[in-house]
């Protein structure tokens, strides 16, 4: 779609309302060569919706505590100040690269309903792929029981699914690999969680 001065616009993405933090810097980054008295306290964190990472900045005297679950949101907001910019995960620190799978499982833990239907709406990529391949731990046996299954009925809850489907231990730490993945090589091919 183009505007009046026939230029393309811009689609308006979604914007992150809340982040998990992966790691609280009170004296900002490490290899940050200013003296300690200019430098600011930093958070990287992890966007709940589209998990795009970030670097943010925490209000005065507020210390939020990692895997807590902040709101950066419009609006007043309790503990970030702002959001200073977008990461890529070779810019995380060694402690938010070791929390990233554990919060990732928590957010979508908490958000069951979510990705439930990841397992009830997967889709065939190609012929010879299904959206259900891309995910660790599932090949074509576990695949075929999964689809198997959706036929008798959605799945309601992962512990309905690993009920219904032997073989399928955890699916939120499945799902958290993947999107950790997805996180990590920004030339995968195909996409099922980030944008």
């Amino acid at each position: 779609m183009r505007d009046k001065r026939g230029r393309a616009g811009r689609q308006d993405k979604k914007r992150e309302t809340y982040a998990r933090v992966l790691d609280y810097l009170p004296y900002g980054h490490p290899d940050d060569t200013r003296p300690v008295y200019q430098k600011k306290p930093l958070v990287q964190a992890i966007g709940e919706e589209r998990f795009v990472l970030m670097e943010l900045s925490p209000k005065k005297d507020k210390i939020p505590s990692v895997h807590e679950r902040v709101y950066i949101g419009e609006g007043e907001r309790e503990v970030i100040d702002h959001v200073v910019k977008k990461l890529k995960y070779e810019d995380l620190t060694q402690t938010a690269k070791v929390e990233l799978r554990y919060v990732i499982e928590e957010i979508v833990k908490a958000n069951e309903a979510r990705f439930i239907n990841v397992f009830n709406d997967a889709r065939p990529i190609t012929t010879r792929l299904h959206t259900l391949d891309l995910f660790p731990g599932i090949g074509k046996k576990l695949m075929w029981a999964i689809l198997e299954e959706r036929k008798k009925g959605r799945f309601t809850s992962f512990d309905d699914l690993t009920k219904r489907v032997k073989g399928l231990y955890h699916p939120e730490k499945i799902i958290a690999k993947r999107i950790e993945d997805e996180i990590k090589n920004e030339h995968i091919k195909y996409r099922i969680f980030t944008a």
